[in-house]
């Protein structure tokens, strides 16, 4: 087995949230620069701009997964990725058949960028995005599940939008295998919580909006191959395989853990 760093949590300029800086060519750059081996591209509640970097990241060493952050009607927030384009768009007609009716305004949300793999503009999503879908928790996993894809629950250290500061508690049967945190320092106040269940694994991801964010915080994956089973046995934990959280700076990467 050999570690694989990889940052699995990135927003493009479709997220209204994010920096118009963060194109498809710019993240691949910044990712490589940053000494990424892998990403996931995880727009808010839309997959529109993952085929976009997918191709930017054509003859690289970058490898990136398709994904989404879809946001519950319970107003948590759920890194779903998949092993291929084609699932994560089945998943998105999903999302967006959830979606509230409603348009986004630019001047009050911002702007929903849909970009080519040179990041020119090809479009402007007109749904509004940053907003909470009619599917429950369990309903994203079990859909999720269906597509063969991963479900992670995001960002779980923080107040705003996260599984343990929303709920509270993790439903009792819910099929994790990992939970992310975005901020290093969290780290130890996660861990104490003597709520959680025993079983799973702590993953850290930059949750980036802007390009200086790529790989600060990232996760090493020790297992066989770059492939998405892999990636889900490592997340589990099985047969050897195991995730080490890291914090980067200039390509270069220490344990946090």
């Amino acid at each position: 087995m050999r570690g694989f760093i990889g940052d699995l949590h990135i927003h493009t300029a479709l997220s209204p949230c994010a920096g118009e800086q963060m194109t498809p060519p710019a993240i691949v750059a910044q990712a490589l620069k940053a000494g990424l081996d892998f990403i996931a591209v995880t727009d808010h509640n839309s997959a529109g701009n993952v085929e976009a970097v997918m191709e930017a990241a054509r003859g690289t060493i970058l490898k990136v997964w398709p994904g989404l952050e879809v946001q519950t009607k319970e107003e948590v927030h759920l890194v779903c990725l998949f092993d291929s384009v084609e699932t994560a768009l089945a998943w998105q007609d999903v999302v967006y058949r959830h979606l509230p009716p409603g348009e986004n305004i630019e001047n009050i949300w911002g702007t929903q960028l849909l970009l080519d793999a040179r990041g020119k503009e090809r479009g402007r999503e007109k749904r509004l995005l940053l907003q909470s879908t009619s599917l429950s928790i369990e309903e994203v996993f079990r859909g999720v599940s269906l597509l063969e894809g991963i479900v992670i629950p995001a960002h779980v250290d923080r107040q705003a939008y996260s599984l343990l500061n929303v709920l509270g508690f993790i439903p009792p049967g819910l099929p994790i295998t990992a939970l992310e945190v975005s901020r290093a320092e969290n780290l130890e106040r996660i861990r104490s919580r003597t709520s959680l269940p025993q079983g799973f694994s702590l993953i850290a991801s930059s949750d980036a909006h802007y390009l200086e964010d790529i790989g600060q915080l990232a996760t090493c994956f020790c297992m066989h191959e770059l492939t998405f089973s892999e990636l889900r046995l490592a997340l589990a934990g099985e047969g050897g395989r195991k995730v080490v959280m890291v914090q980067g700076a200039g390509g270069y990467f220490r344990v946090v853990e």
